[in-house]
């Protein structure tokens, strides 16, 4: 028998003799099907090769910023240099300027997705602040899409600087939505930079823990995801709060120990752990909420840090009277609502911006320099509006003892001030309990009901103000608002519709109509009503465009869902002819003119 023999030119093509009764012509028959064969498989390959090289290629310029730690297993197969891999800009784009790339041109940032298609930059706090003085910034996307970035504030938390810019509509198909770079040129010198890392997934607003603050006894997280239906909250036992020090990698975890809408509070780190005592602690320290709950673990993303409790040298005697409430845009309203609310007994004002984009803060500086009190704390985080007033109740515990929770819109009065010449700032405090220990229950908190006033056929906002030009109301009086004395509000910091849970030891009163009563300006001249429509603050409030709960109480009897002004509405709402604060402020801030009487907050 002959031994198997190898071909050169077939090296796994194994050869058997004649010898084993195969016929010369079949076996040569038979090799050369084999061979056309394999000729064919291997043409097949190369197609396909030269094909996953070419589309490789094609999507590597289309993600040329973040491409060159991509990994592809065939690289080798289209050629040894991986030079050849190097991106090139898309011959189809339109030309732009195009510079070398430094390292300072682009700003450590972290970004979240806002509604609205709006992507919010807050830059790392161990950025100089120096560095982002002058220039324009812009957001810089995978795909080479770029978006103006638009200055939005500083964070009074943590003294970060933000930004906030669209997300294009390119990247609006793309799945994740990735973070942009922050870059100080504007668009166009902006440079085509040398790629960093793949393109990170942008943080989303629905899930994630957003502000922290510390008090002398724990730490109050405020949280988006969690608890996301009112008076429905999870055990505070199935979570942790997690506090790192990203720069050592070190991790403390300490005890929730109330779970409450989008409140959680919890313990104080021990910051011996990260090598420090209570004087000097880690610059950042990034503060988690992690679920303790069966199954994976899961960690709550975040963009809020620790800061310990800063020990107060001395206590400052506090303001008897606050106010407190959010507000957007509201600068043509505001000097109404603080001339008369300050005239009346309030001593302070605390405004949470809730990232207004009209004059607000040049009205807020005329306001104090005319002698008011008007404090504004930058607060970006949409539908927040319940948390945002507990945040509060913890801000101002050290500087008021009674705080009013009303709107803007809003005017605290009371039908005994008819007769009065001149406004006292004793009127408010008249509204308060004359003693805490006059019943078994101390009052913590007096509820007034509202008058909910109508567009009074008015077709814009009437110049002299909305108390003098809405005069007509709905008959019925609708839910209350209140001043709440800060120590007496629950642990829990729970917080429904402008009204806190009390402490066990505290109750509330409620005032008469004949007492005290809130005129609330709600339903106002169309254009004003049109832009309220687009926002809703509340977390547990369904938007007015959703057609969620069509008959819910906090909606527009006939509006729907749709911005698109009634028939009539000039017209609507108007069942009593309500004049009498109309008159009262007129008295108390009018001067007759040659043209008639002229307001003190009209400029």
């Amino acid at each position: 028998m002959n031994p198997i023999r190898k071909s050169a030119s077939t090296p796994h093509l194994h050869l058997i003799s004649a010898g084993r009764g195969t016929s010369t012509s079949a076996f040569s028959s038979s090799l050369f099907e084999t061979m056309r064969r394999r000729a064919f498989a291997t043409s097949l390959f190369a197609f396909l090769t030269l094909f996953l090289c070419v589309s490789f290629s094609l999507y590597s310029s289309r993600n040329s910023i973040y491409a060159t730690q991509l990994i592809f297993p065939s690289a080798n197969l289209c050629n040894s240099d991986s030079s050849l891999l190097a991106i090139q800009e898309d011959i189809n784009r339109p030309t732009r300027h195009v510079s070398s790339f430094k390292d300072s041109n682009f700003i450590d940032s972290v970004s979240l997705l806002l509604p609205e298609w709006q992507v919010l930059v807050i830059v790392s706090p161990e950025i100089d602040s120096s560095l982002l003085s002058g220039g324009n910034f812009t957001c810089l996307y995978p795909n080479n899409a770029t978006a103006p970035a638009r200055f939005s504030g500083i964070l009074p938390s943590t003294n970060q600087t933000t930004y906030k810019c669209l997300l294009p509509r390119s990247i609006r198909r793309r799945l994740p939505y990735s973070v942009p770079m922050l870059m100080r040129l504007p668009e166009e010198e902006l440079p085509v930079p040398l790629p960093y890392s793949p393109p990170k997934e942008l943080l989303r607003w629905q899930y994630l823990v957003y502000e922290s603050f510390s008090t002398e006894d724990d730490v109050v997280l405020f949280v988006k995801g969690i608890n996301n239906r009112q008076g429905i909250n999870k055990p505070s036992q199935e979570f942790k709060c997690m506090f790192v020090d990203e720069a050592s990698n070190t991790t403390v975890k300490t005890a929730v120990t109330s779970s409450i809408q989008e409140v959680f509070r919890c313990d104080h780190p021990d910051l011996t752990a990260f090598g420090s005592g209570e004087d000097h602690y880690p610059i950042k320290l990034k503060v988690f909420l992690e679920t303790m709950a069966i199954g994976p673990k899961k960690i709550v993303p975040s963009v809020a840090y620790y800061t310990p409790r800063q020990k107060i040298a001395e206590s400052q005697p506090k303001f008897k009277m606050c106010a407190s409430t959010m507000v957007y845009n509201v600068g043509k309203f505001l000097r109404e609502w603080i001339m008369y609310h300050s005239k009346i007994g309030v001593e302070k004002f605390i405004l949470y911006d809730n990232d207004s984009d009209d004059d607000l803060i040049s009205v807020v500086n005329d306001l104090n320099q005319e002698g008011y009190n008007v404090e504004t704390f930058l607060w970006l985080w949409p539908k927040t509006q319940e948390a945002g007033f507990s945040h509060a109740a913890l801000y101002a515990n050290d500087s008021c003892n009674w705080m009013m929770f009303i709107d803007v819109d809003e005017f605290v009065f009371s039908p005994s001030w008819n007769d009065s010449i001149q406004p006292s700032d004793q009127m408010l405090n008249s509204l308060l309990p004359s003693s805490s220990h006059a019943h078994h229950h101390m009052i913590g908190e007096v509820a007034i009901m509202c008058n909910e006033f109508g567009p009074s056929h008015q077709t814009s906002h009437p110049a002299e103000g909305v108390t003098q030009g809405y005069t007509c109301r709905r008959k019925a009086e609708n839910r209350h608002k209140s001043i709440v004395l800060l120590e007496a509000i629950d642990e829990s910091l729970l917080t429904v519709i402008h009204h806190f849970s009390l402490k066990p030891s505290y109750r509330m009163k409620r005032s008469s109509l004949e007492a005290a009563v809130v005129n609330h300006y709600k339903y106002q001249a169309w254009p004003e009503f049109q832009a309220k429509f687009r926002r809703r603050v509340s977390a547990y409030v369904v938007d007015w465009m959703s057609a969620l709960n069509p008959l819910s109480k906090d909606r527009t009897p006939g509006l729907g869902h749709e911005a698109v002004k009634p028939r009539g509405w000039e017209n609507k709402f108007c069942e009593v002819r309500d004049e009498r604060l109309k008159l009262l402020t007129k008295r108390w801030f009018g001067t007759e003119t040659g043209t008639g009487y002229k307001m003190a907050w009209q400029s």
